[in-house]
């Protein structure tokens, strides 16, 4: 009987509880109740942020496609003259300037007169001429009468011989003058000693080391003018020998000049030396490079880029996008506005401010390009609030 009301009295005190409780439930602000908060499942190597999360403001992104890609890191070269349309201009002969030479800059055809000069070894070359034609008349006459003489049987066979001969040997000291008039482009009838230099190739005068009057040698170490075709360059890059592989006659590259930055200029592969440097283990390249409006000049330095096939497309993305771990290389994918996910890619080829991906990325993905570290310490957070 004791133990039954000690129930009840339980039983009561229990109610009146519950009673309370729910009195004081419905009475109390919707402040004062405790937050529920719905927690989203956290994924290794996915971040989630609010739609609201101040830090979404410092994430970028990007669309990934397939493009063009470099073969090699960029290499480093120097703008030169195109040797095939370049003359270097000196004298044959010795001699003084006696006309105003072609002034810099200006544009000459083959033939056009550079300077004139008077020139001892020409007067030489001239009166060497005169008197081979001479001798040659001379003996010409001593033959003919030779001939008479031996048809009459006043004279030998002998006589006649040697009367010809002379006739050959006059024949060809007249030949040796004249063609050497001719490699001077001397006519036959100048006998002034004067000397006119002349363009071997059509162009522009670019470079002049002579001047009104100066005494001018065969044997001088600088030429007097340089002529070339400055709308047509050469650009001399030198490939280490590991990378010979990756060039070949005909391909296209992209030239770039600290004058012009951010302008690409296009080259092709002319010429491969067949000769290893054996100091560098270089190899070196000619391409032709053409100037249609004349900003390149020779003497300039120039950083090429060898690029893949057309057909050949990898993924490129900046540098910003990406972040070590240990040995590995990682960037963060967009899911959505609010969902990120790391991804582990390898990079194929390394550059200043981009990576060329070889695996892990898909042309389509949206690349988080900013913020990739902000929301790799995000990951760690939330990583780290979830351990027991």
């Amino acid at each position: 009987m004791i133990n039954q009301k000690h129930f009840q009295r339980k039983l009561l005190l229990f109610l009146t509880g519950l009673l309370l409780t729910v009195i004081l439930s419905a009475c109390s602000s919707p402040a004062d109740q405790p937050e529920i908060s719905l927690q989203t499942p956290k994924v290794p190597g996915e971040v989630y942020l609010t739609p609201d999360s101040p830090k979404k403001a410092y994430i970028k992104t990007a669309s990934l496609s397939l493009s063009r890609h470099p073969l090699l890191e960029p290499l480093a070269g120097k703008i030169t003259y195109n040797e095939s349309l370049t003359s270097r201009v000196s004298s044959p002969v010795a001699g003084r300037v006696i006309s105003t030479p072609v002034a810099l800059g200006t544009t000459v055809q083959t033939g056009s007169v550079l300077l004139e000069l008077n020139s001892p070894d020409v007067a030489d070359a001239e009166a060497d001429f005169a008197k081979a034609q001479a001798d040659l008349m001379f003996a010409s006459h001593a033959f003919s009468r030779q001939q008479e003489l031996y048809a009459g049987k006043a004279v030998s066979r002998k006589e006649l011989e040697q009367t010809q001969d002379d006739l050959s040997r006059a024949r060809s000291e007249a030949q040796r003058a004249q063609e050497r008039l001719k490699n001077l482009h001397i006519t036959t009838h100048q006998t002034d000693g004067r000397f006119a230099l002349r363009s071997t190739v059509p162009g522009i005068v670019v470079e002049r080391n002579v001047n009104p009057g100066s005494e001018v040698r065969p044997d001088l170490d600088a030429p007097l003018f340089v002529v070339s075709d400055i709308k047509k360059l050469t650009v001399l890059m030198e490939v280490f020998e590991v990378n010979l592989g990756k060039i070949r006659l005909g391909q296209k590259l992209s030239v770039s000049v600290p004058a012009y930055p951010g302008e690409w200029f296009p080259a092709t592969v002319q010429y491969i030396s067949q000769v290893l440097d054996e100091n560098t283990r270089t190899i070196q390249v000619r391409c032709d490079l053409p100037n249609p409006d004349g900003r390149l000049l020779p003497g300039m330095y120039a950083n090429i880029t060898v690029e893949s096939n057309p057909d050949d497309k990898a993924i490129m993305i900046p540098l910003t996008a990406v972040f070590t771990e240990g040995d590995a290389d990682y960037v963060f994918i967009a899911l959505d506005q609010d969902h990120y996910q790391r991804r582990q890619v390898k990079i194929g080829l390394r550059l200043k401010d981009k990576a060329v991906i070889s695996q892990g990325l898909q042309a389509g993905e949206l690349l988080v390009t900013e913020g990739a570290l902000m929301l790799s310490a995000e990951e760690e957070i939330a990583t780290d609030g979830n351990t027991p």
